[in-house]
């Protein structure tokens, strides 16, 4: 059951991750020329609809095909995208990461049917007529039965979300997305789940809360902290320069083997990311589009007009509150931790992940650490 959550999480990743510039550039678009934002401007506000309900649903559907089937997957699967997304003015990523990889798969099969069926000469012929029919049909399927069940979906997403949100549950959600770190479905959980919904809210109210629940990087900020504090020698000293990763480059990985080394750590990061939620939430505070990855430089580039207060707030409680409950954990109850098992059973858990063999520890009498202080 692991590994298929870590596949369908690796799977979003990779649609979602080659087009983060382009998520970047409407949220600098948003910022900048919404009527909220630094400098209004109706003309060039123009830009952000068609870029959040075309482009971007369009760029990741193509990146889902081609990660299945080349460039003719990812085209297939762009047309597929399409009728979705033109079926309702709600922004379709949901049907965007269903039509990219399903539009691809269908390409593979349809070229392995014909292979071997066509006359010479006529290659080509086929080829385009083949990928162009294919299309044709997925488009009006996408239309006529892929979006209204996305809309549906949209709709409990947002009807659940809108529960926790009237009745001030939504720092729950920090009890399972903090432990999902750990497993590697950081990148799953932030783009397959909060950034479509963040999407939506920014169209709505110019900013999302929910662009800040995964990327905060105050939990393992404060995890690092009490680490610092609380143990000596190589410990002390590698907990130091992961806080330089983590805040400033974004890479909450690095703090995962700190984790692994004492797992009861992990209610300190529970507390510090439900911390930061609440304080988010108070403050009604929130980013115009994903920060990825959550360094505190992306962050603020990202972060709407009349939120700086309240996200730094948010990662400044966050920090606090993980950094003084894993102190008071460390203190108590963690026994004397390893770090280099730790580091190597989260290269093991990241590999597998990621699909690929962990990295050998030993040749013969010959031991080789493979070693990263970025994650």
């Amino acid at each position: 059951m692991k590994e298929k959550v870590q596949k369908f999480g690796r799977a979003l990743s990779a649609m979602v991750m080659p087009n983060i510039s382009i998520f970047i550039a409407w949220g600098l678009i948003t910022a900048l020329f919404i009527p909220a934002g630094w400098c209004p401007n109706p003309t060039l506000n123009e830009i952000v609809g068609p870029m959040q309900r075309f482009l971007l649903p369009v760029l990741i559907a193509y990146s889902g095909g081609k990660m299945i089937y080349e460039h003719r997957g990812g085209v297939v699967g762009a047309c597929f995208a399409i009728g979705i997304i033109a079926g309702t003015e709600t922004p379709m990523f949901i049907g965007a990461m269903i039509a990219g990889p399903l539009g691809g798969y269908l390409m593979k099969k349809t070229d392995e049917l014909l292979d071997g069926h066509i006359p010479n000469g006529f290659e080509m012929l086929v080829n385009n007529f083949s990928a162009g029919i294919l299309a044709a049909i997925l488009a009006c399927v996408g239309c006529l039965v892929i979006e209204p069940a996305c809309v549906a979906l949209t709709g409990a997403l947002k009807t659940g979300v809108e529960f926790l949100v009237s009745h001030g549950l939504l720092p729950l959600t920090s009890i399972l997305v903090e432990p999902a770190k750990i497993l590697f479905l950081n990148n799953a959980i932030n783009h397959g789940i909060f950034t479509p919904l963040g999407m939506d809210q920014v169209q709505e109210v110019g900013k999302s809360i929910f662009f800040m629940i995964e990327a905060n990087p105050g939990p393992g900020l404060g995890l690092l902290i009490a680490y610092y504090l609380s143990t000596k020698g190589e410990v002390k000293q590698s907990s130091l320069s992961a806080m330089i990763i983590e805040f400033f480059g974004g890479i909450h990985e690095i703090y995962f083997p700190f984790v692994l080394m004492n797992p009861i750590t992990l209610i300190g990061v529970i507390a510090g990311g439900m911390t930061g939620v609440l304080v988010n939430t108070i403050f009604g505070s929130g980013l115009v589009s994903a920060a990825s990855p959550g360094s505190i430089i992306a962050i603020l580039g990202m972060c709407a007009k009349d939120s700086y207060v309240g996200v730094l707030l948010s990662i400044a409680a966050a920090t606090a509150v993980s950094a003084i409950v894993c102190t008071v954990l460390l203190k108590a109850f963690a026994k004397e931790g390893n770090l280099e098992e730790a580091k190597q059973q989260v290269s093991a858990s990241k590999a597998q992940a990621k699909g690929t063999p962990a990295p050998a520890t030993a040749l013969s009498a010959l031991k080789i650490v493979f070693a990263c202080d970025a994650g």
